[in-house]
């Protein structure tokens, strides 16, 4: 049966609150279509939408670190870690309802007998990344919904972000789980604890709710990124396609489609580093969605260029939900430099397009089917913002490719989704224009830090020695392993020859040398072919410039690189 979803009502409410809130210091109204967004910069904590796992969509506050332990190793397992996951976070019910004497947060003991900063460092000995939960206005969710005292950050900003970076926290959820506060003094305080997390030196990703038990602020204010990396854009998500809420009530929870409505008038928010959220992913959370459901979820999260934050129970996936959650085709469009919000370019009914532009000119097409029965879709080249002319489509679930002159046509299922990458050819009698280069190869991230294998400014000099840097995706992290070489720039990863444990590796012309030969073993370290020697990160130093050298092979998380 056909829904009644007066979808424009969504963006009127969002214009309609934002005039009514009066702008205060730091706030701003919702922008008009945006310029083009800038590229992102290597000093951004999330220069692309992370990729993590939260433990509150299953477990709820069901939780100690024996589990939180075999979650990290779940996500490594599985392939997750290698599909680009990379951020294991705890979230509510980690700590104890007081602090202690010095005014300190403190685990729960009972959950996390060894403590948090041991917690972290296990993360990080499987070269991830440790996410923890937070609340900026008097108590966490189950503090307030308890009845009990509250931790916040209220008052402790700086004591809690140095101790966080302490602990070697690289992701904070703040999230305000409180009736009460306007939209100004909500951005009041998720601003200072921001500009905390940032004092402490330490890249960490700050990320914000401020809708958990309040009215639906997020579409009202458009300034959240100008002190947080991403946003919640509404109430809870649910594991279910619909649930009909009402944009106006706060105290229900969304699904896919009600999350769509909200998030979509919000689209010229999210640029490299600032992302709209339209909450974590559902993706086999209680085996509630049906396969077709999880496929949809997952792409239309990443047309929105949104963080992907699994909330499934990684240590016991299905293979249906594992290939879901690691379909590298649908991860790449999320994780698309360009990093555009899709629009949605028509609307009829249970029918929809969506267009997502992407950084070598192509496009992702999602063609989504919200209704209860089957349906023939079709959108045209023009309303994907290509040229009309010979073009090339792949369907990045079933892999199926073909061409077209005119527009795509899909059968879609009930609750699905049809999704393409399509690459325009040239029109006939037409010049065919150069195509700007793109970078090839993959990035080798490190497994201690997170960080990539570098060219410094992009030198090529011979001698130029490599370090980790943030990654960002640019030409010169990325490299080709071509015949037991690894080459960027036109250059080759070169050990001298009479190199030892300790001699730094360097770019040097590439000549065929066993000198310039690695191999890439199955623990994730890469070995010189004529030293013997590994590819290891200097003293496990994780600051950006960190020099790469040669080492006896240990597998230690410093030795250990990933391509992506």
């Amino acid at each position: 049966m056909s829904r009644t979803r007066p979808r424009s009502r969504f963006r009127t409410l969002a214009l309609a609150l934002t005039l009514l809130v009066t702008p205060a210091v730091g706030l701003v109204a919702p922008a008009g279509p945006a310029a083009a967004a800038p590229a992102p910069t290597v000093d951004e904590p999330a220069p692309l939408p992370p990729l993590g796992w939260n433990s509150w969509n299953t477990f709820y506050c069901n939780i100690n670190e024996q589990m939180i332990r075999q979650s990290a190793d779940a996500m490594v397992s599985s392939g997750m870690a290698a599909a680009g996951y990379q951020y294991v976070v705890v979230d509510d019910c980690w700590m104890q309802d007081t602090r202690d004497a010095a005014g300190n947060l403190r685990a729960n003991t009972s959950r996390f007998p060894s403590g948090m900063k041991a917690l972290g460092d296990y993360i990080h000995s499987k070269g991830l990344k440790f996410g923890i939960y937070h609340a900026p206005r008097e108590k966490t969710c189950d503090q307030y919904f308890g009845n009990r005292p509250g931790t916040s950050s209220n008052g402790y900003e700086t004591r809690d972000a140095q101790l966080f970076a302490s602990w070697g926290v690289d992701y904070v959820k703040h999230d305000w789980c409180d009736p009460r506060g306007t939209v100004q003094e909500q951005a009041a305080l998720f601003k200072k604890f921001g500009d905390a997390l940032k004092a402490t030196g330490r890249p960490i990703v700050y990320s914000i709710n401020p809708n958990s038990a309040h009215t639906n602020t997020a579409p009202t204010y458009s300034g959240w990124g100008a002190f947080a990396d991403m946003w919640r854009t509404s109430e809870d998500l649910k594991d279910a396609w619909s649930t009909g809420c009402p944009p106006s009530d706060h105290w229900c929870f969304v699904g896919i489609t009600e999350a769509l409505d909200i998030i979509e008038p919000m689209r010229e928010w999210t640029r490299p580093g600032q992302y709209n959220d339209p909450d974590m992913l559902m993706v086999g959370v209680r085996n509630t969605l049906t396969p077709t459901e999880n496929r949809a979820h997952m792409s239309m999260w990443a047309m929105l260029s949104a963080p992907l934050i699994a909330g499934n129970d990684m240590r016991n996936m299905s293979a249906d939900v594992r290939a879901v959650l690691t379909n590298r085709e649908v991860l790449a469009i999320d994780q698309d430099p360009l990093v555009r919000q899709a629009d949605r370019v028509r609307d009829d009914g249970d029918a929809e397009v969506w267009v997502k532009p992407l950084a070598d000119g192509s496009a992702a097409v999602a063609l989504l089917n919200r209704g209860n029965s089957a349906r023939t879709i079709s959108a045209t080249l023009a309303e994907a913002g290509l040229p009309t002319r010979t073009s090339t489509f792949r369907d990045l679930w079933t892999g199926a490719s073909g061409q077209t002159a005119d527009r795509l046509t899909a059968n879609v299922p009930a609750h699905g989704v049809v999704l393409y990458r399509v690459t325009t050819g040239g029109t006939p009698g037409e010049p065919t224009p150069t195509p700007t280069p793109q970078p090839t190869g993959a990035t080798l991230v490190s497994a201690a830090s997170g960080r990539c294998l570098d060219t410094p400014n992009s030198a090529t000099a011979n001698g130029t020695r490599p370090t980790i840097w943030d990654c960002h995706g640019g030409a010169n992290q990325r490299w080709e392993a071509t015949n037991a070489q690894l080459r960027v720039l036109g250059k080759c990863l070169d050990a001298p020859p009479s190199a030892t444990a300790g001699t730094a590796v360097q770019l040097w012309d590439c000549n065929g040398g066993t000198n310039q030969q690695w191999t890439h073993q199955s623990d994730g370290t890469i070995r010189g072919v004529r030293s013997g020697l590994c590819l290891d990160v200097d003293r496990n130093l994780t600051a950006n410039g960190t020099g790469v050298l040669l080492w006896h092979c240990s597998g230690a998380a410093n030795q250990r690189w990933t391509r992506r």
